[in-house]
């Protein structure tokens, strides 16, 4: 007997299961193609994680008048919590893969192991810093707005490295889960199209300048994500993906700075 597949509210329940520590109640069976499904709506639960961030910053800086660097703490710590720090592990888990490994099977097996080693704590350590300094730097309005469009833009790099690239391994997460299609990425697309456009246009100009280099830092992102996926393991893996979201949104938020000009 098949099971029904669930409708949008559906794929976005499981997006928000499966990308966050929301508690979301499911009922019934779980379809078989549904997380390949629900990857069309990564990017709106990227809104999410990023909005649950911007109201902390906000709450911190603004209302509590807390310095920016206290402010940027509280709001990754935030995030982090919301997503039990799901992308971070995949970024340390490559780092120290990629770095540890002598050849492709050596990489695949140390990041499948759970344990955080020399190059994953390094990695992890400098990504953390930047992104609390980079926000520290910024006014409150544009941070608020910045972690939204780097929630957004982020995991649509992750939906379509994983649509590009084939998967690494026969069973890890992202062979199991099945490449995202057309309609995913499209679906993917365009709400990325539709948030990025709302929010560059509450902020004007600057939140177009915003939107252009949250975009630029998610395609350089990719690139390099998938050349390394290619060079060293001959695909991606669903730690790769967390690398590719991590990067583009350390990325994007060190571009607001060299963007942004003090009054």
């Amino acid at each position: 007997m098949s099971v029904p597949k669930p409708g949008p509210i559906g794929e976005i329940a499981a997006a928000t299961l499966f990308l966050t520590r929301i508690p979301v109640r499911w009922r019934g069976p779980w379809p078989e193609d549904l997380h390949r499904r629900s990857m069309a709506w990564f990017p709106l639960v990227g809104a999410l994680v990023g909005a649950i961030g911007g109201a902390v910053f906000w709450l911190a800086a603004g209302v509590m008048g807390l310095p920016g660097g206290i402010a940027a703490v509280l709001a990754i710590t935030a995030q982090m919590l919301t997503t039990g720090v799901f992308h971070e592990d995949g970024l340390a888990d490559s780092a120290d893969g990629l770095g540890g490994g002598r050849d492709r099977a050596s990489k695949l097996e140390i990041m499948r192991d759970s344990r955080l080693g020399t190059y994953g704590a390094a990695v992890l350590w400098v990504a953390l810093t930047l992104k609390a300094a980079a926000l520290a730097q910024l006014p409150i309005p544009t941070a608020v707005a910045g972690l939204v469009l780097t929630g957004v833009v982020s995991r649509l790099g992750i939906v379509v490295l994983a649509a590009s690239l084939p998967p690494a391994r026969t069973d890890g997460m992202a062979a199991t889960s099945g490449r995202p299609g057309r309609r995913e990425v499209g679906l993917a697309g365009a709400v990325t199209a539709a948030s990025t456009a709302g929010l560059a246009g509450g902020l004007g100009s600057a939140g177009i300048a915003l939107a252009a280099v949250a975009a630029l830092a998610c395609i350089l992102s990719c690139i390099v994500v998938a050349w390394l996926a290619r060079r060293h393991l001959g695909g991606i893996t669903g730690d790769m993906l967390g690398a590719s979201q991590q990067g583009a949104e350390i990325t994007a938020l060190v571009g607001f700075v060299a963007l942004w000009e003090p009054a």
